[in-house]
Protein backbone atom coordinates (compact mmCIF):
# COMPACT_ATOMS: atom_id res chain seq x y z
CA UNK A 1 0.00 0.00 0.00
CA UNK A 2 1.06 3.54 -1.04
CA UNK A 3 2.00 5.35 1.95
CA UNK A 4 0.05 8.16 3.22
CA UNK A 5 2.06 11.63 1.90
CA UNK A 6 1.97 14.83 4.05
CA UNK A 7 3.38 17.43 2.39
CA UNK A 8 4.86 19.82 4.17
CA UNK A 9 5.21 24.28 3.50
CA UNK A 10 9.33 24.37 3.08
CA UNK A 11 12.30 22.91 1.82
CA UNK A 12 16.15 24.01 2.40
CA UNK A 13 19.06 23.03 -0.13
CA UNK A 14 22.17 23.07 1.45
CA UNK A 15 25.10 21.45 -0.56
CA UNK A 16 24.70 20.44 -4.48
CA UNK A 17 26.69 18.32 -6.99
CA UNK A 18 27.69 21.97 -8.37
CA UNK A 19 29.39 23.12 -5.02
CA UNK A 20 26.51 25.68 -4.52
CA UNK A 21 25.98 25.75 -0.51
CA UNK A 22 23.27 27.24 1.33
CA UNK A 23 22.09 27.25 5.08
CA UNK A 24 23.90 26.29 7.89
CA UNK A 25 25.78 23.29 6.74
CA UNK A 26 29.63 22.81 6.18
CA UNK A 27 29.73 19.44 4.49
CA UNK A 28 31.62 18.67 1.05
CA UNK A 29 29.82 16.51 -1.57
CA UNK A 30 29.55 13.06 0.10
CA UNK A 31 28.33 9.82 -1.63
CA UNK A 32 27.39 7.76 1.09
CA UNK A 33 23.69 6.64 1.12
CA UNK A 34 21.78 8.69 4.26
CA UNK A 35 20.04 6.05 6.27
CA UNK A 36 15.93 5.51 6.79
CA UNK A 37 16.75 7.76 9.63
CA UNK A 38 18.20 10.50 8.60
CA UNK A 39 15.56 12.71 8.89
CA UNK A 40 14.51 11.87 12.40
CA UNK A 41 16.23 14.91 14.71
CA UNK A 42 16.02 17.90 14.42
CA UNK A 43 19.88 19.78 13.71
CA UNK A 44 20.71 16.67 12.14
CA UNK A 45 21.96 16.97 8.43
CA UNK A 46 19.40 15.35 6.11
CA UNK A 47 20.60 14.39 2.09
CA UNK A 48 18.27 14.49 -0.71
CA UNK A 49 19.40 13.91 -4.18
CA UNK A 50 17.31 15.73 -7.40
CA UNK A 51 17.97 14.82 -10.74
CA UNK A 52 17.04 17.34 -13.27
CA UNK A 53 17.30 18.79 -16.86
CA UNK A 54 20.28 21.04 -17.52
CA UNK A 55 18.16 24.13 -18.14
CA UNK A 56 16.39 23.74 -14.84
CA UNK A 57 19.99 24.92 -12.86
CA UNK A 58 19.56 28.22 -13.33
CA UNK A 59 15.97 28.09 -11.44
CA UNK A 60 17.50 26.04 -8.70
CA UNK A 61 20.61 27.99 -7.85
CA UNK A 62 17.93 30.68 -7.29
CA UNK A 63 15.20 28.42 -5.34
CA UNK A 64 18.31 26.76 -2.99
CA UNK A 65 18.58 29.60 -0.57
CA UNK A 66 15.19 30.65 -0.04
CA UNK A 67 14.58 26.78 1.20
CA UNK A 68 17.66 26.61 3.22
CA UNK A 69 16.53 29.57 5.54
CA UNK A 70 12.73 28.46 5.31
CA UNK A 71 13.77 24.57 6.73
CA UNK A 72 16.56 25.09 8.85
CA UNK A 73 14.22 28.02 10.56
CA UNK A 74 11.13 25.49 10.79
CA UNK A 75 13.22 22.04 11.69
CA UNK A 76 16.49 23.07 13.38
CA UNK A 77 17.56 20.94 9.90
CA UNK A 78 20.21 21.20 7.11
CA UNK A 79 19.35 19.76 4.07
CA UNK A 80 21.95 18.45 1.77
CA UNK A 81 20.84 18.26 -1.63
CA UNK A 82 23.30 16.24 -3.95
CA UNK A 83 21.97 17.58 -7.73
CA UNK A 84 22.78 15.93 -11.08
CA UNK A 85 21.87 17.73 -14.00
CA UNK A 86 22.00 16.74 -17.43
CA UNK A 87 19.53 15.72 -20.77
CA UNK A 88 16.23 14.76 -19.67
CA UNK A 89 16.13 11.35 -21.43
CA UNK A 90 20.23 10.44 -20.45
CA UNK A 91 18.66 11.46 -16.42
CA UNK A 92 15.58 9.33 -16.82
CA UNK A 93 18.07 6.59 -17.94
CA UNK A 94 20.13 6.63 -15.01
CA UNK A 95 17.50 6.57 -12.36
CA UNK A 96 16.38 3.90 -13.73
CA UNK A 97 19.96 2.14 -13.85
CA UNK A 98 20.14 3.70 -10.16
CA UNK A 99 21.21 6.38 -9.83
CA UNK A 100 19.16 7.00 -6.43
CA UNK A 101 17.37 10.37 -7.20
CA UNK A 102 14.68 11.23 -4.70
CA UNK A 103 13.21 13.76 -6.65
CA UNK A 104 13.22 13.87 -10.58
CA UNK A 105 12.32 17.11 -12.53
CA UNK A 106 12.53 15.98 -16.03
CA UNK A 107 11.32 17.89 -19.68
CA UNK A 108 8.02 15.93 -20.02
CA UNK A 109 5.90 13.71 -18.57
CA UNK A 110 7.31 10.60 -20.58
CA UNK A 111 10.04 10.55 -18.97
CA UNK A 112 8.62 10.14 -15.59
CA UNK A 113 6.21 7.85 -16.97
CA UNK A 114 9.30 5.45 -18.10
CA UNK A 115 10.42 5.79 -14.32
CA UNK A 116 7.46 4.99 -13.30
CA UNK A 117 7.10 1.74 -15.67
CA UNK A 118 10.47 0.90 -13.99
CA UNK A 119 8.75 0.44 -11.10
CA UNK A 120 10.58 2.75 -9.24
CA UNK A 121 7.66 5.52 -8.98
CA UNK A 122 3.87 4.75 -8.10
CA UNK A 123 1.17 5.02 -10.50
CA UNK A 124 -0.69 8.51 -9.85
CA UNK A 125 2.60 10.19 -9.15
CA UNK A 126 0.82 13.28 -11.26
CA UNK A 127 -1.96 13.31 -8.44
CA UNK A 128 0.51 14.45 -5.44
CA UNK A 129 1.05 17.77 -6.47
CA UNK A 130 -0.53 20.95 -7.69
CA UNK A 131 -1.40 21.24 -11.70
CA UNK A 132 -0.53 17.71 -12.14
CA UNK A 133 2.39 17.47 -11.46
CA UNK A 134 3.23 20.31 -13.83
CA UNK A 135 5.77 22.66 -12.39
CA UNK A 136 7.50 24.60 -15.28
CA UNK A 137 5.94 25.23 -18.78
CA UNK A 138 7.44 26.77 -22.19
CA UNK A 139 6.08 27.14 -25.61
CA UNK A 140 7.95 26.41 -29.24
CA UNK A 141 9.99 29.16 -30.33
CA UNK A 142 11.32 29.61 -33.70
CA UNK A 143 15.14 30.84 -33.60
CA UNK A 144 16.42 32.97 -37.29
CA UNK A 145 20.13 34.55 -37.83
CA UNK A 146 20.65 38.10 -38.17
CA UNK A 147 20.24 39.25 -41.78
CA UNK A 148 18.48 35.81 -42.36
CA UNK A 149 15.69 34.15 -43.52
CA UNK A 150 12.95 34.65 -41.40
CA UNK A 151 9.65 32.59 -40.46
CA UNK A 152 6.93 33.95 -38.58
CA UNK A 153 4.50 31.08 -38.83
CA UNK A 154 4.52 27.67 -38.72
CA UNK A 155 3.26 27.57 -42.45
CA UNK A 156 6.27 29.38 -43.35
CA UNK A 157 8.62 26.02 -42.08
CA UNK A 158 7.26 24.17 -45.18
CA UNK A 159 8.49 26.96 -47.69
CA UNK A 160 10.97 24.88 -49.68
CA UNK A 161 13.61 28.12 -49.28
CA UNK A 162 13.66 27.45 -45.57
CA UNK A 163 15.92 25.10 -43.61
CA UNK A 164 14.75 23.83 -40.53
CA UNK A 165 16.75 22.81 -37.55
CA UNK A 166 15.20 20.19 -35.29
CA UNK A 167 16.40 17.15 -33.61
CA UNK A 168 15.25 13.29 -34.14
CA UNK A 169 11.71 12.69 -32.45
CA UNK A 170 12.60 9.09 -32.37
CA UNK A 171 15.80 9.51 -30.49
CA UNK A 172 15.04 13.27 -28.72
CA UNK A 173 11.87 13.89 -26.18
CA UNK A 174 12.34 17.58 -26.69
CA UNK A 175 12.07 16.92 -30.09
CA UNK A 176 8.73 15.56 -29.86
CA UNK A 177 7.74 18.33 -28.60
CA UNK A 178 8.34 20.12 -32.21
CA UNK A 179 6.31 17.56 -33.77
CA UNK A 180 3.25 17.86 -32.22
CA UNK A 181 3.27 21.78 -32.65
CA UNK A 182 3.34 21.32 -35.87
CA UNK A 183 0.79 18.50 -36.01
CA UNK A 184 -1.39 20.44 -33.82
CA UNK A 185 -0.94 23.20 -35.61
CA UNK A 186 -2.83 21.81 -38.32
CA UNK A 187 -5.52 19.49 -36.26
CA UNK A 188 -5.92 22.08 -33.64
CA UNK A 189 -7.69 24.88 -36.58
CA UNK A 190 -10.03 22.50 -37.70
CA UNK A 191 -7.63 20.27 -40.42
CA UNK A 192 -7.59 16.29 -40.37
CA UNK A 193 -4.59 13.76 -39.85
CA UNK A 194 -4.05 13.89 -43.63
CA UNK A 195 -3.88 17.30 -43.76
CA UNK A 196 -1.46 17.41 -40.82
CA UNK A 197 0.88 14.36 -42.42
CA UNK A 198 1.13 16.05 -45.29
CA UNK A 199 2.23 19.46 -43.87
CA UNK A 200 4.70 17.91 -41.22
CA UNK A 201 6.50 15.96 -44.11
CA UNK A 202 7.12 19.30 -46.15
CA UNK A 203 8.42 20.76 -42.97
CA UNK A 204 10.61 17.16 -42.39
CA UNK A 205 11.83 17.85 -45.92
CA UNK A 206 13.47 20.94 -45.19
CA UNK A 207 15.17 19.83 -42.71
CA UNK A 208 18.95 18.35 -43.73
CA UNK A 209 19.79 16.82 -40.80
CA UNK A 210 18.34 15.18 -37.96
CA UNK A 211 20.44 15.51 -34.62
CA UNK A 212 19.70 12.73 -32.04
CA UNK A 213 19.24 15.62 -29.11
CA UNK A 214 18.03 19.22 -28.88
CA UNK A 215 21.50 20.03 -27.50
CA UNK A 216 23.30 18.60 -31.07
CA UNK A 217 20.48 20.38 -32.87
CA UNK A 218 21.87 23.48 -31.29
CA UNK A 219 25.04 23.08 -32.26
CA UNK A 220 24.29 22.12 -35.98
CA UNK A 221 22.60 25.66 -36.37
CA UNK A 222 25.09 27.70 -34.29
CA UNK A 223 28.59 26.00 -34.44
CA UNK A 224 27.84 24.17 -37.91
CA UNK A 225 25.94 27.50 -39.07
CA UNK A 226 23.47 24.83 -41.26
CA UNK A 227 19.89 25.92 -41.46
CA UNK A 228 18.18 29.13 -41.75
CA UNK A 229 15.63 28.48 -38.44
CA UNK A 230 16.09 26.31 -35.17
CA UNK A 231 12.79 24.85 -33.67
CA UNK A 232 14.19 26.13 -30.25
CA UNK A 233 12.17 26.28 -26.59
CA UNK A 234 11.22 29.75 -25.11
CA UNK A 235 12.89 29.23 -21.76
CA UNK A 236 16.24 28.36 -23.63
CA UNK A 237 16.17 31.49 -25.17
CA UNK A 238 15.05 33.82 -22.68
CA UNK A 239 17.90 32.24 -20.34
CA UNK A 240 20.76 32.92 -23.49
CA UNK A 241 19.02 36.81 -22.95
CA UNK A 242 20.01 36.29 -19.69
CA UNK A 243 23.78 35.40 -20.36
CA UNK A 244 23.72 37.94 -22.90
CA UNK A 245 23.36 36.09 -26.06
CA UNK A 246 20.41 38.04 -28.13
CA UNK A 247 18.74 35.83 -30.60
CA UNK A 248 16.28 36.96 -33.11
CA UNK A 249 13.27 34.59 -32.15
CA UNK A 250 9.38 34.17 -33.29
CA UNK A 251 6.69 32.87 -30.52
CA UNK A 252 3.62 31.82 -32.90
CA UNK A 253 0.69 33.16 -31.12
CA UNK A 254 -1.92 31.53 -33.28
CA UNK A 255 -0.90 28.24 -32.16
CA UNK A 256 1.95 26.57 -30.04
CA UNK A 257 1.56 23.36 -27.27
CA UNK A 258 2.26 24.20 -23.72
CA UNK A 259 5.97 22.31 -22.82
CA UNK A 260 5.31 20.80 -19.77
CA UNK A 261 7.98 20.17 -17.00
CA UNK A 262 6.92 17.39 -14.61
CA UNK A 263 8.35 17.12 -10.94
CA UNK A 264 7.78 13.98 -8.94
CA UNK A 265 9.06 11.78 -5.77
CA UNK A 266 10.93 8.69 -6.60
CA UNK A 267 8.89 6.15 -4.39
CA UNK A 268 11.28 3.36 -4.39
CA UNK A 269 14.33 5.41 -3.90
CA UNK A 270 12.73 7.73 -1.00
CA UNK A 271 11.29 4.72 1.16
CA UNK A 272 14.65 2.94 1.05
CA UNK A 273 16.84 6.21 2.01
CA UNK A 274 14.12 7.63 4.70
CA UNK A 275 13.60 10.66 2.76
CA UNK A 276 10.08 11.00 1.97
CA UNK A 277 8.87 13.76 4.17
CA UNK A 278 11.48 15.90 2.90
CA UNK A 279 11.22 15.01 -0.69
CA UNK A 280 7.41 15.76 -0.89
CA UNK A 281 8.21 18.49 1.08
CA UNK A 282 10.53 19.85 -1.73
CA UNK A 283 8.15 19.32 -4.47
CA UNK A 284 5.62 21.37 -2.85
CA UNK A 285 7.77 24.09 -2.37
CA UNK A 286 8.22 23.86 -6.02
CA UNK A 287 4.92 25.75 -6.32
CA UNK A 288 5.05 28.53 -4.07
CA UNK A 289 5.29 32.07 -5.44
CA UNK A 290 9.30 32.34 -4.64
CA UNK A 291 9.80 29.05 -6.27
CA UNK A 292 7.48 30.20 -9.24
CA UNK A 293 9.05 33.41 -9.42
CA UNK A 294 12.43 31.69 -9.99
CA UNK A 295 11.30 29.45 -12.85
CA UNK A 296 9.99 32.99 -14.55
CA UNK A 297 12.93 35.04 -13.97
CA UNK A 298 15.08 32.53 -15.82
CA UNK A 299 12.94 31.68 -18.58
CA UNK A 300 10.10 29.36 -17.83
CA UNK A 301 6.63 30.18 -17.54
CA UNK A 302 4.90 29.58 -14.36
CA UNK A 303 2.38 27.58 -13.45
CA UNK A 304 0.87 29.80 -10.83
CA UNK A 305 -1.87 32.13 -12.54
CA UNK A 306 -0.75 35.04 -9.93
CA UNK A 307 2.89 34.63 -10.75
CA UNK A 308 2.34 34.43 -14.65
CA UNK A 309 0.53 38.14 -14.41
CA UNK A 310 3.49 39.51 -12.87
CA UNK A 311 5.87 38.64 -15.52
CA UNK A 312 2.93 38.52 -18.57
CA UNK A 313 5.08 41.35 -20.53
CA UNK A 314 7.94 38.74 -20.76
CA UNK A 315 5.78 35.76 -22.25
CA UNK A 316 3.86 37.04 -25.16
CA UNK A 317 -0.22 35.19 -25.05
CA UNK A 318 -0.70 32.39 -27.35
CA UNK A 319 -4.57 32.23 -28.58
CA UNK A 320 -4.68 28.55 -29.01
CA UNK A 321 -2.35 27.07 -26.49
CA UNK A 322 -3.12 22.92 -26.50
CA UNK A 323 -1.44 20.35 -24.27
CA UNK A 324 -0.48 16.79 -25.44
CA UNK A 325 -3.15 15.59 -23.87
CA UNK A 326 -5.20 16.86 -27.61
CA UNK A 327 -3.18 13.72 -28.69
CA UNK A 328 -4.37 11.20 -25.84
CA UNK A 329 -1.38 11.85 -23.95
CA UNK A 330 2.58 10.50 -23.72
CA UNK A 331 1.47 6.92 -24.02
CA UNK A 332 -0.97 7.11 -26.69
CA UNK A 333 1.32 10.00 -28.45
CA UNK A 334 4.31 7.32 -28.29
CA UNK A 335 1.59 4.52 -29.81
CA UNK A 336 0.69 6.55 -32.82
CA UNK A 337 3.35 8.96 -33.44
CA UNK A 338 7.11 7.19 -32.37
CA UNK A 339 6.32 3.69 -32.42
CA UNK A 340 8.09 1.87 -35.10
CA UNK A 341 6.25 1.87 -37.72
CA UNK A 342 3.76 4.53 -36.96
CA UNK A 343 3.28 8.01 -38.32
CA UNK A 344 7.16 9.10 -38.02
CA UNK A 345 8.41 6.57 -39.77
CA UNK A 346 6.01 6.93 -42.29
CA UNK A 347 6.95 10.22 -42.51
CA UNK A 348 10.92 9.61 -42.74
CA UNK A 349 10.20 6.74 -45.49
CA UNK A 350 8.27 9.01 -47.96
CA UNK A 351 11.21 11.43 -47.62
CA UNK A 352 13.53 8.92 -48.57
CA UNK A 353 11.47 8.26 -52.01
Amino acid sequence: MKKRRKFLSGLIIGLTMTGIISGCGNSQNQTETPTNNNQATANQEVKLTLVSYAVTQSAYEKIIPQFAEEWKNKTGQTVVVEQSYGGSGSQTRAVIDGLEADVVALALSADTLKIQQAGLIDAGWEKEAPHNGIVTRSVVALVSREGGKQAQTWADLANPDIKVITANPKTSGGARWNFLVLWGAITQSGGDATKAEEFVTNVYRNVPVLPKDAREATDVFYKQRQGDILMNYENEILLAKLKGENQPYVIPTDYNISIEGPVAVVDKYVDKRGTREVAEAFVQFLYTPEAQRAFAEVGFRPVDETVFEEFNEQYPKVDNLFTVEAFGGWDQVQKDFFDDGTVFDRIFANLRK
